[in-house]
């Protein structure tokens, strides 16, 4: 059987790149490292490591025993921590995927409540954007757009969050910004930046609705982030569509408008794991996001609402032939 440890010390050579370097980081000499990786390759019988020049790499061999002791270090590590919780009696832990969106809009301040109310619990946030119907590692609580019918896997109680319409992002002084609404087809021949990949199901929903409109959307660039999209918006590159919730906290310099005929949305999943639904930490963030999510959806229904009260200029009647 391999040893642990021998595992640990050679992916830490591995990772700073010399015995010395390792010896360093982990407090030991040189000498007991070296002893370590020269056992644990007669223990696997394997050349991990080669001298090149006055320096060593690990042989072709060695990348491959340091990428795959990651993952196994990784796992021991989680289940020491759990048995470290189990002893010393604290509350249990609390993991959480969100789309990058709802990370930035809601889930530090859900977060930080449940932190001042289960001191000691142990917390894994992570922002992952994996389309629906495809199955990722488990979580106790996940938000991810809704972008298939397929039904959610075994063990996974799926409940619909909102419907979230999307937003264009203008530059402050372009002449579309004095509108309270922009009918989509009025941003026909704009620079558009592109605040997702061209596979994913958001951008989609932006280009259908461009089809739908009449025309084909015009990307000057691509930026794979709404946050690097608005970014070009706002150095005056073009023009970008993102969810609404992309659009809360804005920088100085754009502006957000509605738009219609038509109006993207896409809808928002909450997922939970059903083994755990009943914890209390569980419960508290799948209340703060049912409750950010009722709240979200009732300011964009009064700002529509607003919005539809004012008068709308009349377009202008085309000289006939």
């Amino acid at each position: 059987m391999i040893d642990v440890n021998r595992l640990r010390v050679f992916r830490a050579v591995v990772a700073a790149g010399s015995i010395q370097a390792a010896a360093n980081n982990l407090g030991y000499t040189a000498s007991a490292v070296s002893q370590q990786v020269s056992t644990l390759q007669r223990e696997t019988g394997l050349t991990l490591l080669e001298r090149v020049g006055r320096g060593i790499e690990p042989t072709a061999a060695g990348v491959e025993l340091a990428s795959v002791a990651a993952g196994v270090l990784g796992s021991l590590d989680a289940v020491e921590s759990r048995v470290a919780d189990l002893r010393d009696g604290r509350t249990g832990s609390l993991s959480v995927a969100y789309i990058s969106s709802v990370g930035m809009a809601w889930m530090p301040d859900i977060i930080a409540g449940v932190v001042r109310d289960f001191p000691g619990l142990r917390l894994g946030l992570t922002v992952r954007e994996v389309p629906d119907g495809v199955e990722a590692e488990k979580v106790d609580v996940e938000v991810r757009v809704k972008t298939s019918d397929l039904p959610p896997a075994q063990g996974i109680r799926e409940l619909h969050l909102m419907s979230e319409p999307y937003q264009v992002i203008l530059p402050k002084d372009h002449p579309l910004v004095a509108e309270p609404q922009i009918e989509l087809s009025a941003l026909r021949g704009e620079t558009w930046i592109a605040a997702d990949t061209a596979e994913s199901m958001c951008q989609q929903r932006v280009d259908q609705a461009c089809a739908a409109a009449g025309f084909v959307a015009e990307y000057g660039v691509r930026a794979d982030d709404h946050l690097p999209a608005i970014a070009f918006v706002r150095a005056g590159v073009g023009i970008t569509i993102v969810p609404r919730l992309c659009t809360l906290d804005l920088v100085p310099g754009v502006v957000a408008r509605d738009l219609v005929n038509p109006t993207p949305h896409r809808s928002l999943l909450l997922r939970v794991r059903k083994a755990v639904e009943d914890a209390p930490q569980v419960r508290r963030v799948v209340a703060g996001l049912q409750q950010a999510a009722r709240r979200e959806q009732g300011t964009a229904s009064r700002a529509a609402g607003t919005v539809l009260s004012r008068p709308r200029s009349p377009r202008p009647v085309a000289n006939p032939a």
